[in-house]
């Protein structure tokens, strides 16, 4: 029987707040395994795949001290600074990139990290081809077509719950990038599904095929939870 995660859509939001709303969730199923409430509800609310945009942002992982001399020349841009505890170096988030979050037990998919970072490949690249775009991976993260890339995945996992996970180029403005080294990667480019297409391809557009490649990849079912994104949004001063 094909486990169901519940599709979190927070729309466009700070990416400080949808952090906290995954570290929420990531309490949630510590509470949970200890059959503690979680204050988001009443009830634990098993998997999730956040599905967000953000406004703009640059973010750096782990090795964040190799940044320390770009935060204010960054902000200067007018784009928000998070210094986070994922994987991977530097990226930039923005409007016209769906950026998808899964805070799922790795355990219930019967995943190690490594396969689960290779899942994640294959829906990116599923998604790229339901637009007839050839994606692949390389030695380097993310996907890409030919040189450039376009997406991005950046992930941690404790005690096998997993935050933080994958964004993709669709509509957004890619000069943010120019500003940076993306993931310090040298010498590659970026894209986007517009871009490549030669059409404007909308987050609406995408985010449907990027949650049908979801399901094929995970062997999962989504379902919305409205009681979920109102209790979320209830309690809106905690993610301010």
């Amino acid at each position: 029987m094909a486990r169901s995660i519940t599709v979190l859509n927070l729309g466009k939001i700070s990416y400080r707040a949808a952090w906290q709303v995954q570290r929420s969730l990531l309490q949630a199923h510590r509470n949970d395994s200890k059959n503690e409430k979680s204050f988001l509800s009443e009830q634990h609310p098993g998997d999730v795949l956040i599905i967000c945009e953000h406004e703009p942002v640059y973010t750096v992982g782990i090795r964040e001290r190799e940044y320390s001399q770009d935060e204010e020349r960054l902000k200067a841009l007018g784009a928000d600074f998070v210094r986070t505890d994922r994987g991977g170096l530097i990226t930039f988030h923005g409007p016209g990139q769906l950026v998808g979050y899964p805070v799922i037990n790795l355990k219930n998919y019967s995943l190690g990290l490594r396969k689960y970072v290779s899942s994640l490949e294959k829906v990116l690249i599923k998604t790229c081809e339901m637009f007839g775009l050839q994606g692949k991976t390389t030695k380097d993260t993310g996907v890409w077509i030919d040189e450039r890339k376009i997406a991005a995945i950046g992930i941690s996992c404790k005690r096998y719950i997993t935050q933080h996970g994958v964004s993709l180029n669709c509509d957004n403005d890619l000069s943010w990038f120019d500003h940076v080294i993306p993931c310090g990667i040298k010498g590659k480019g970026v894209t986007s599904l517009s871009q490549e297409l030669g059409r404007k391809v909308s987050l609406q557009e995408t985010e449907p095929l990027f949650l049908n490649s979801f399901c094929d990849v995970f062997g999962c079912t989504l379902a919305a939870d409205e009681k979920l994104a109102e209790n979320i949004f209830l309690k809106a001063d905690f993610i301010s």
